[in-house]
């Protein structure tokens, strides 16, 4: 018998008003540009002078997601920014003179005193007393050395070392330097997408050009400005040893120091040990909180190499203080009372809540191992983009209609409620959108465009099917339901492998080309939802009221 439970005719019923509720306010705002005083009014829609009057209109208990536009269709900012992937290898001498100094001292009846020298930022220059212990000083600094994986795969040292009278001079090695360049721009790829996917922007293009550069893109971003903002901040976390403090800006630091002002008490400065005992690229989380008086705090904890190195320092060094540095700034200065295990704390300084939570976001994201230099940076309009969206508004009405007339003429009633359908099936993918909150790109309307292309497809099959069983002296009930169980194989089997492909396109593709797979991907699952279970609920309301002895398909 054709029928369908009552419980299955409440779910579909269900599902196409909550799908045309969530999609209803792309069609009830007024689209306004975000700025600095109205981050939030895209989603909102209450926050701008633009949209109050509508948005007054609109009860503030229904859905008011709207559907992203990406950068070509809303603007936003572009920038192109080289890494200086030169600055790593000061950072990464810097970290190994501690491990080179105490291996020295150990041969100190051999090699005599050790003196670090002035050098270049890429080397260390070590002088001692006795020259004729340079050969052993060599032996036991190459020792240090540790393999290189290569794409040759010939394993090379990470340090090379020579003598230079009773100097040994340490550097990377070529093959260090390229592994270390390719892993900062990765380093500082990966970064750049957290800070941005931290601030909530939805969709952002982030690519690596090249050998050291990375392409960014954000729709929705007021200017290049604000976009450099959010990722040009270092955020670089040390925890180092306190030699003195002081007030005097120009103190002349000793060889491995060097002086930092304080960021809460203006014209206190502390001179410090430049090699740090921990780094914040060793933080696994970091979170605002609140000191023991109240006061926005930041809570943090170190991976398990950093909460060693932490806890062993201030074992051995209670009663000392210990410079917290922020961006070669001195956040706080804390005498060590005990020994902290377990590798967490808190950094306390004159916060308010929102730098708090700035302050452990960047943390969280990481510090960016080396300065981006932004070579273009552009504010793009929505000027072409509104070009597009009027092309892709005429492409999908044009379409519409097109597919509205065809199913008409071909299937009498039967197509007017495949249209129907077609209606809801796009208002329930522009809800879907809106409820993941997708981005639309000039290739997402063209996915749109094919799927209201492709979306008559499954009912085609059907109507075909039910016009063979109709030829087949089948009763009008029994034709119908025959031709709805025949045709699902082949409607299956047809948009699972469609929807494997845009599942493809969105995993191995990214910008437009994922733009392109969600809609595609989302219009499948609608197309399919509306053909079986829509167009076959109003047949079978149509024909319970009407019993009709014939129909015409």
């Amino acid at each position: 018998m054709l029928q369908i439970d009552t419980w299955k005719r409440v779910l579909i019923w269900l599902v196409c008003v909550i799908g045309l509720i969530l999609a209803l306010p792309n069609a009830f705002y007024t689209r306004v540009e975000q700025s600095n005083d109205a981050k939030a009014a895209i989603e909102l829609g209450i926050d701008t002078p633009e949209m109050q009057a509508e948005a007054a209109q609109w009860p503030s208990w229904l859905p008011s997601s709207l559907v992203n536009l990406g950068l070509d269709l809303r603007g936003g900012a572009h920038l192109l920014a080289e890494v200086q992937v030169g600055d790593v290898y000061e950072s990464r001498m810097e970290a190994m003179w501690p491990e080179i100094r105490d291996t020295l001292r150990d041969e100190r009846a051999t090699v005599g005193t050790i003196r670090k020298q002035e050098s270049a930022p890429d080397e260390i220059r070590v002088r001692i007393s006795q020259p004729e212990g340079t050969a052993r000083a060599l032996e036991v600094v190459r020792g240090l050395a540790r393999q290189v994986q290569t794409l040759t795969g010939v394993g090379a040292t990470d340090i090379e070392a020579r003598a230079e009278g009773d100097t040994i001079v340490v550097q990377l090695s070529e093959a260090e330097k390229l592994a270390t360049d390719d892993r900062t721009v990765r380093q500082s790829l990966e970064i750049v997408r957290r800070r941005i996917d931290e601030v909530g922007t939805r969709e952002p293009t982030i690519q690596r050009q090249g050998a050291d550069r990375i392409l960014i893109q954000v729709p929705g971003i007021g200017s290049a400005g604000e976009l450099k903002e959010i990722i040009g901040t270092t955020a670089q976390l040390t925890f180092n040893p306190v030699v003195a403090r002081g007030t005097n800006p120009d103190a002349v630091p000793g060889i491995g120091e060097q002086v930092l002002p304080s960021i809460d008490e203006t014209g206190l400065f502390y001179t410090v040990e430049a090699a740090p005992v921990v780094t914040g690229e060793e933080l696994v989380d970091a979170q605002p909180a609140f000191d023991q008086n109240g006061r926005p705090a930041v809570s943090f904890r170190f991976n398990t190499s950093g909460a060693r190195k932490f806890g062993d320092y201030t074992l051995e060094n209670i009663g000392q203080p210990f410079a917290i540095i922020l961006d070669d700034e001195v956040i706080s200065a804390p005498v060590i009372q005990s020994h902290i295990p377990g590798g967490s704390g808190i950094i306390t300084g004159n916060f308010t809540v929102e730098e708090s939570t700035n302050l452990a976001v960047l943390l969280r994201a990481g510090a960016l191992p080396a300065g981006l230099e932004f070579l273009e940076e552009r504010t793009i309009g929505p000027e072409l983009g509104q070009d597009s969206i009027d092309a892709g508004k005429v492409a999908t009405i044009v379409a519409f209609v097109a597919v509205l007339a065809f199913m008409a003429l071909s299937y009498g009633l039967f197509g007017l409620f495949a249209n129907i359908a077609l209606i809801i099936n796009v208002g329930l993918l522009f809800g879907l959108l809106s409820l993941i909150g997708a981005t639309l790109t000039l290739p997402g309307i063209a996915g749109i465009v094919l799927t209201v292309g492709m979306a008559v497809d499954a009912n085609v099959l059907i109507f075909e099917r039910i016009r063979e069983e109709l030829k087949s002296a089948r009763g009008p009930a029994r034709a119908i339901e025959l031709g709805y169980e025949k045709a699902l194989s082949a409607i299956l089997d047809a948009n699972v492998t469609t929807f494997i492909t845009a599942v493809i396109l969105f995993a191995m593709g990214s910008g437009p080309v994922r733009g392109f797979a969600i809609t595609l991907g989302l219009g499948i699952l609608t197309s399919v939802f509306t053909a079986i279970f829509v167009t076959r609920l109003m047949i079978v309301i149509w024909f319970e009221r009407r019993r009709p002895k014939m129909i015409e398909v």
